[in-house]
């Protein structure tokens, strides 16, 4: 096997999407569809991966990092001028390149490595990939020989009635010859309506050269999709979700409602693991097996271990023991830790804290800068009082703490080892350990309370 390079095209604007954000950078299935397409060729073994970058060029850079390398296309003359933008690093090297659109990010690495080894098989000098068409419309036509190579490509408003009738079209994909490719992009022109420099037009300088030109059909047209507006992004992210879940289920995932349900292309889930519909799930989020996510959850750049529930209930970049029950209407913050067999649920706000295995915040309470120990039971209403107006203040409860109802742990303040806080105490010092800590108003009932004053408010009105 030749070596293998890949050249990603990333420079154009996409001023059909109608935004400041650069059209490679637009996500799909949660990642940018130029990072879908360099994560793919990561898979192929190639030696060398080069990004033609133009506008949003140090965007592009900043998002894909420093496993490519990178020239930059300046001024947009077209494909075959974005190619030539790397001759100087990759020009004078023997073996395979492989060219790739960066807003192309269906393709898969089974499908280039398919393009890369049929390009070898048949010796050839250029191999396109292409696809069947149900309606080829607006496509550039494949027109093979009688052996199977590629007589040549011809565009649908250049196209006879008989090669109209063709629907294999060109994808925009292609390998090369690298020698080959950079002295054939030497001798094309720019003389067309766009005044462009057309990769394409080297097929035909090959053909010249009696070169063999051959063409690899990938088995599902929806791969080679390009993304030029709202409209195909749209219809991109569908099929992106659609592979996603699959592969998801074929793994041993249960999915209840695929079409209800999004998954990011990074995130793991775990045999056995149940997905509710109305789940969204994204970032780098790690799942563990038999654990129930859903209905209307959304987890994020988060892990969840094992036999874990999430009901009705959003995680943000924080990280979820075994067995724990979350939700419904539960809201863990970014920084928190929750350890094994915790408990966390209804209109339960959690940020940049820790529980430890065992401890439970059933319902209505807040937990912020905080480390919370093992077996601690928050009752119903208790607060960490964490915030001065200026700073953010740490609140210890120590293991086997008992906080009772509606309490306030104004911080900074420890609560030690197996005490007690009374329902209703707003807590200001230190509670030592095994002791009972009460702060609130001693109860007072005035009898007959209520009888004087509507005997004063009648007098009033002259009653």
């Amino acid at each position: 096997m030749s070596k293998r390079y890949a050249v990603v095209l990333a420079a154009g604007k996409g001023t059909r999407m109608k935004s400041r954000l650069y059209k490679v950078l637009h996500p799909v299935g949660g990642k940018p569809m130029v990072q879908h397409v360099v994560d793919q060729i990561k898979e192929v073994d190639v030696e060398r991966i080069v990004t033609v970058i133009g506008h949003g060029a140090e965007k592009v850079k900043d998002q894909l990092g420093p496993e490519v390398d990178y020239v930059l296309q300046e001024e947009q003359l077209g494909t075959g001028h974005a190619v030539m933008q790397t001759e100087d690093l990759l020009g004078d090297l023997e073996g395979t390149t492989l060219v790739v659109c960066g807003d192309t990010p269906l393709i898969s690495s089974e499908t280039m490595e398919g393009l890369l080894c049929h390009h070898e098989k048949e010796n050839a000098k250029v191999t396109l990939l292409t696809a069947h068409a149900e309606d080829p419309t607006g496509y550039g036509r494949v027109i093979r020989n009688e052996d199977g190579t590629v007589s040549k490509v011809v565009e649908h408003k250049d196209a006879s009635l008989q090669e109209q009738a063709v629907q294999e079209i060109n994808t925009g994909t292609y390998c090369f010859d690298n020698k080959l490719l950079f002295a054939a992009l030497k001798q094309v022109t720019n003389d067309n309506v766009q005044g462009e420099y057309y990769l394409p037009d080297v097929i035909e300088i090959a053909k010249d050269l009696n070169e063999t030109v051959a063409a690899y059909q990938t088995p599902t047209f929806e791969e080679t999709i390009g993304i030029n507006d709202r409209v195909a992004l749209s219809q991109a992210e569908i099929l992106m979700k659609k592979r996603i879940n699959r592969q998801h289920m074929k793994n041993g995932v249960t999915i209840i409602d695929p079409q209800q349900t999004y998954i990011a292309s990074d995130v793991q889930i775990g045999q056995d693991t149940v997905i509710y519909p109305g789940t969204v799930i994204t970032g780098e989020t790690k799942i563990g097996e038999e654990c129930i996510i859903g209905p209307n959850t959304e987890i994020k750049d988060s892990q969840i271990g094992n036999e874990t529930t999430v009901k009705q209930s959003v995680v943000h970049d924080s990280e979820v023991g075994d067995q724990v029950a979350i939700g419904p209407f539960a809201h863990i913050r970014p920084q928190s830790n929750l350890g094994n067999n915790i408990k966390v649920g209804n209109f339960v706000e959690i940020k940049k804290s820790k529980m430890d295995d065992g401890s439970k915040a059933s319902h209505l309470s807040y937990i912020g800068d905080a480390e919370i120990g093992k077996d601690v039971n928050l009752g119903c209403g208790s607060i960490t009082v964490n915030y001065d107006g200026k700073n953010k203040h740490l609140t210890k409860v120590e293991d086997g703490a008992f906080i009772g109802c509606n309490s306030n742990l104004v911080a900074p303040v420890t609560v030690g080892k197996n005490a007690y806080v009374a329902a209703g105490s707003t807590i200001t010092e230190d509670v030592p350990g095994e002791a009972l800590s009460i702060a609130r108003a001693r109860q007072l009932n005035k009898e007959g309370y209520v009888s004087k004053i509507q005997d004063k408010q009648n007098n009033l009105r002259g009653e």
